[in-house]
């Protein structure tokens, strides 16, 4: 048996989706089966050519699946503010030379969870439409799948898109109320985690300027990021996706974490797609979600440096 653990990304790149990318191209203990790919932080034409591009600067043959385009049932708006109009900074870089499948993502998600059923992990970097489809189609799914790793949510109400909500729950809400109810368990890694695990500028400079050809495209396409990052928020960086797939790859660097009941809110008027956690269990539903609260900072900024051929 292959004791490589097969894996499974379903990811709208903009620009953190492409550093968690390569931290997974880089783990030697997991085998990439494919990517699926969502609309999100740009339009899906985006996202789709930019997975590619990335497989392509990484030297990376994985099947990159195109998905849907837009949310299940309300238009959303698109972080191109963050990431630039093509999710990659707006560089201009030459289109990849590869195509992507024809095969839905949704249906891939079944097809690889069936064939791996039982060892499957799936890490979702972005708005949760795919998954949520794959889950209507076959709702036996998490029945298949070993762990699932969520990048999303604010579990305090402290959000990034709206007052309470965060960007990937929020650009989807159907979607995501559809997968927290449909999984037994979810590890979810949320924007505050995130805003506790930056990156100091500074570090992030010297890494790209000591890394290979990964980190002069990574260097590239973030540096508009960056630069937003540093106007608004400080000495640190954050990339939500690449701690997303820090505790994928290795939950051994969970230093803390929280089994809660973890619901969506689809209808308030100030706080739709707002992850609510029901911290006290008041509710009786049973604990859904796996809440990251601490990883191992050290441990998260090596796997980045590596990454990066730093």
């Amino acid at each position: 048996m292959n004791e490589r653990i097969p894996l499974l990304i379903d990811t709208d790149p903009g620009v953190d989706d492409a550093l968690a990318l390569l931290m997974a191209f880089a783990d030697p203990r997991h085998e990439l089966k494919a990517l699926t790919i969502a609309a999100g932080n740009v339009g899906l034409g985006h996202t789709v050519a930019n997975a590619l591009k990335l497989c392509e600067i990484a030297g990376v043959d994985v099947p990159v699946h195109p998905g849907c385009p837009v949310p299940l049932l309300h238009a959303a708006a698109d972080a191109a503010y963050v990431h630039g109009q093509d999710g990659f900074g707006d560089t201009g870089y030459a289109p990849a030379a590869r195509r992507p499948q024809d095969e839905h993502a949704a249906l891939a998600i079944l097809r690889i969870a069936r064939e791996h059923a039982g060892r499957l992990l799936l890490v979702t970097l972005g708005p949760l439409t795919n998954l949520a489809l794959a889950l209507r189609l076959d709702p036996t799914l998490p029945s298949r799948v070993g762990r699932l790793v969520v990048m999303g949510g604010a579990v305090t109400g402290q959000g990034n898109t709206s007052v309470p909500a965060e960007f990937n729950i929020a650009f989807d809400p159907e979607a995501a109320d559809i997968v927290f109810r449909s999984f037994p368990k979810a590890e979810v890694v949320d924007w505050e985690a995130v805003l506790r695990h930056g990156f100091l500028h500074t570090d992030v400079d010297a890494w790209l300027a000591a890394g290979d050809a990964r980190a002069r495209f990574y260097d590239a396409i973030s540096l508009n990021t960056r630069r937003w990052s540093a106007e608004r928020r400080g000495e640190r960086w954050h990339s939500a996706d690449a701690l997303a797939m820090a505790v994928a790859l290795a939950p051994g660097g969970v230093r803390r974490a929280e089994d809660r009941p973890l619901a969506v809110e689809l209808e308030g008027r100030l706080s739709r797609g707002a992850t609510v956690v029901d911290w006290q269990r008041r509710s009786g539903q049973p604990d859904n979600a796996r809440i990251v609260l601490d990883y191992d900072q050290a441990a998260f900024e090596a796997r980045v440096r590596g990454a990066l051929g730093a």
